[in-house]
């Protein structure tokens, strides 16, 4: 069974409903980019996928031996998060909070587990700095890095290279991708579909338009075709 199996999935608020009838499923090494206009639910799904906020109708199975609580998640941060006064060391272990159960300290597995994952995001030199020193390339390693602290199998990212620059932008897709090289299947919202298919395995495109499938089905696709003219002429509303 896959990792996430997702069937005739509506999504929105209370009764009302955004996106209907999904259907998409994600296995361990995929590298699933959503993509589609703004406002078409794509953080929605991806907090649905969380259980942070309930579906309107449908199914979310989980299966292949995961379990909920090793899912790492990088959402996107607001301006309160980004100025938090704590260092790097404390907020990358606080990944670990999901698995210490009802123990109230982390031991010393779980301190060591923090330390290679900041190694691992090359930010172990900034282990005693105040995160809201740090700039904002350096603040999504720290994010990256906590999430990682809650899972060896998959890593829900919304819009992990917002607000960086092109060079920031790069190195941070770089560090995804050899994740999913590593083994670390990856499901990532992305607004920038031309770089969305470079890197993915698997497309999810909703809105108006709707697809799921390989990266080379969504390129011959009409959705896919049609959004990626739009971004390429300019006039990209994703």
């Amino acid at each position: 069974m896959a990792y996430i199996t997702v069937r005739d999935l509506s999504l929105g608020y209370g009764a009302h409903s955004i996106v209907d009838c999904l259907n998409f499923t994600v296995n361990a090494g995929d590298y699933l980019c959503i993509v589609g206009e703004n406002g078409a639910g794509k953080t929605t799904l991806m907090k649905t996928l969380l259980n942070l906020q309930e579906p309107v109708g449908g199914q979310i199975l989980i299966g292949d031996g995961l379990r909920k609580n090793e899912i790492g998640y990088l959402p996107q941060q607001t301006v309160v998060q980004k100025d938090f006064p704590a260092s790097v060391s404390e907020i990358v272990l606080s990944g670990c909070q999901g698995r210490c159960g009802l123990r109230p300290f982390y031991n010393k597995e779980e301190r060591q587990l923090a330390e290679e994952n900041m190694k691992r995001m090359e930010i172990s030199d900034l282990a005693d700095r105040c995160y809201r020193e740090l700039s904002g390339g350096q603040q999504q390693r720290v994010l990256l890095a906590r999430a990682l602290c809650a899972t060896r199998k998959i890593l829900l990212l919304d819009e992990p290279v917002s607000g960086l620059d092109p060079k920031v932008t790069a190195e941070m897709y770089s560090l995804i991708e050899g994740l999913n090289k590593d083994g670390i299947t990856i499901i990532m919202i992305s607004h920038d579909i031309s770089t969305a298919v470079r890197y993915a395995s698997h497309i999810l495109h909703i809105g108006t338009r709707v697809f799921w499938g390989t990266k080379d089905g969504y390129l011959k696709s009409d959705a896919g075709k049609y959004f990626l003219m739009q971004q390429e002429g300019g006039g990209s509303n994703v």
